[in-house]
């Protein structure tokens, strides 16, 4: 019989230190929060277990693993979510940042990245929800100003009265939404409208998009990392 590791394992270890490489560029200090993060929840943890359990040697062992347990399990959560919040100081100001942003949306949220743009690759996407449809603009503002206001109109449109259309700069000017707050300034929206309405949205919004050019959107390390980032947040 092999003892070999299996390869879902390796490949897991290979993306954990891939990204804690990656995120120790922008969190110097990530290995001693991590370290603290484990002694302290652990510790804690461990000393609860002896409190129900005892002093004997069964009690002993189960606070021990009781506490590397739960020492893991906080360092894997705090690790991801700075792994995530390192991926987006990296990528951010970079052409495309919203847009993959965008694309860890959890499901129920249908993303169309570069609905529009200009030659100064400033992007307009677009984001279909509950709260309706919402135009993500990134890029020079004014610009982006222009581009959403032009979709605005194409959009209202399509939906009518009954669905919002809202638009939202990514940026950090004011009355601007930062990358990192992005998608939780998007699920905090208000819910308006029902999934059978979002359904048929979306159906109405593949004849608009059919008539628009390919859009050029630019490639680069952001959606590959961001995801990464994720994938250690679900871990």
């Amino acid at each position: 019989m092999s003892n070999a590791t299996p390869e879902p394992a390796k490949g897991r270890l290979r993306q954990m230190r891939q990204a804690y490489k990656i995120t120790k560029r922008t969190d110097r200090n990530l290995g001693l929060i991590l370290l603290l993060w484990f002694l302290v929840v652990g510790g804690v943890f461990a000393v609860v277990a002896l409190l129900v359990f005892g002093l004997g040697w069964m009690g002993i062992a189960t606070a021990s693993v009781f506490g590397v347990l739960t020492g893991l399990l906080a360092l894997l959560i705090v690790f991801g979510r700075r792994a995530e919040r390192s991926a987006y100081m990296q990528v951010e100001g970079q052409p495309g940042a919203a847009a993959g942003a965008l694309q860890m949306l959890k499901r129920g949220w249908d993303v169309k990245p570069a609905i529009a743009f200009t030659k100064n690759q400033d992007v307009v996407h677009r984001v279909v929800g509950r709260p309706g449809i919402i135009l993500v603009g990134e890029g020079n503002t004014a610009r982006v100003r222009g581009l959403l206001s032009g979709e605005r109109k194409k959009h209202v449109r399509i939906g009518g009265d009954e669905i919002p259309v809202h638009e939202i700069v990514v940026g950090n000017g004011e009355g601007e939404i930062k990358l990192t707050k992005l998608n939780k300034h998007i699920q905090k929206m208000k819910k308006t409208i029902k999934p059978a309405d979002q359904t048929a949205l979306r159906n109405k919004l593949k004849a608009l998009d059919a008539m628009r050019p390919a859009a050029p959107m630019p490639r680069g390390p952001m959606p590959t990392s961001m995801k990464g980032a994720r994938k250690m947040m679900k871990g």
